[in-house]
């Protein structure tokens, strides 16, 4: 059993490289960060030209009908960069939320409009502090209008359309919202990572669609989230190894004492520790890809072991690389900030390491129970 990726897609992780490499170095990242624009306009314009943001719709609604392998290398690459856009909410999200439910007449509207990159996408849920419940939707839907407020909406503020959970008579469903409507009222938050921008959203009756089943909303979501965890989980695997990467570069360059301080004991262990943790995070990485090219039934517990072992491999790597670059790594001008900053954002970007701990649990009971 091969458990790498082909040399078709190696070869395709070689093209996304030397595109990064070329169109988003580390100061294209600062420009965003230290700067007004919500994200990189010309960045974004050439992932779409290289036909990224169509990769996995089909054919027929004007995609590439590529597989999940091929996205997870993209993901993969876009991760290990910080890319400041808004590929996570649109490809991730909204693409999969309308593939997995969406009307026939849904598909033929909007994915071909995502497939040209003329819409960008976001998913909105939370509503108060905590983990959110099914029991705690409160944003209304009622006679074909919306109404109420959404929290932390990432790329909410420049997305175009949303996929937007919302309570009705029959229990709490998801509806597409036209985001470019009259109702509604958007206000850019400040978060940790201003590369990602993130958004309050108040709807005052807008018209709305249903997506999916009647009050079926929740058990989409975790759809949703299943197949979108596998893809996040390769944007942290892709950060965690150049912040890895970083920190033995540093390493093996700085001396101290007449000797790279990578010769040092205590250095090797924080390496040699990153390294195990991207390593096991990986190979979950490639199960989770797997199960969710094949829509197999163990996609749930592919998808909570990918992102939790992500998740931990990626934040342990971000915070050693600063503890490696010592008293400068936490400084404005070093970019090891980029990586930390990315690696605390994701980790709580759709369910923080403890909820996906515990769906991890019951994917299990429910695996064994079958």
């Amino acid at each position: 059993m091969n458990f790498e990726f082909s040399d078709e897609q190696n070869l395709l992780r070689e093209q996304a490289r030397g595109f990064l490499e070329q169109n988003c170095q580390p100061k294209a990242v600062r420009a965003v960060l230290e700067g007004e624009e919500s994200y990189d306009y010309a960045l974004w314009d050439k992932i779409i030209e290289m036909g990224w943001t169509s990769a996995v719709i089909p054919e027929e609604f004007g995609g590439l009908g590529l597989s999940y392998l091929e996205l997870s290398v993209i993901s993969e690459e876009l991760g290990r960069v910080c890319a400041p856009v808004p590929f996570s909410s649109t490809v991730y999200l909204l693409t999969e939320a309308i593939l997995a439910s969406g009307s026939n007449a849904q598909k033929e509207y909007w994915l071909p409009k995502l497939a040209e990159g003329k819409v960008i996408g976001c998913l909105a849920l939370i509503e108060r502090e905590g983990q959110p419940t099914e029991t705690n939707i409160h944003v209304k839907f009622d006679e074909g209008n919306l109404s109420g407020t959404k929290l932390l909406v990432t790329d909410g503020d420049i997305a175009d359309l949303g996929v937007v959970f919302a309570r009705d008579k029959v229990g709490v469903s998801a509806y597409l919202v036209d985001l470019n409507q009259k109702g509604i009222t958007r206000k850019r938050i400040s978060t940790i990572d201003p590369t990602r921008s993130h958004a309050k959203i108040h709807f005052e009756e807008v018209e709305s669609e249903l997506l999916g089943e009647e009050g079926k909303g929740w058990k989409l979501l975790e759809e949703i989230y299943n197949r979108a965890a596998v893809l996040f989980a390769w944007e942290q695997i892709g950060g965690s190894e150049s912040a890895l990467n970083m920190a033995k570069e540093y390493a093996l360059g700085r001396f101290a004492f007449g000797r790279p301080i990578g010769s040092y004991q205590a250095i090797k262990h924080k390496l040699a520790h990153a390294y195990v943790k991207n390593t096991l995070a990986r190979s979950n990485c490639y199960y989770g890809s797997w199960a969710l090219s094949n829509d197999a039934p163990e996609l749930a517990v592919a998808a909570a072991a990918a992102r939790i072992s992500a998740t931990q491999a990626y934040y342990y790597a971000a915070k050693e690389n600063i503890q490696t670059h010592g008293g400068m790594g936490f400084t404005w001008e070093f970019d090891c900030q980029f990586p930390y900053r990315r690696s605390k954002l994701l980790a709580v970007n759709i369910g923080n390491e403890y909820w996906w701990q515990d769906r991890l649990i019951s994917a299990i009971e429910n695996e064994r129970s079958a």
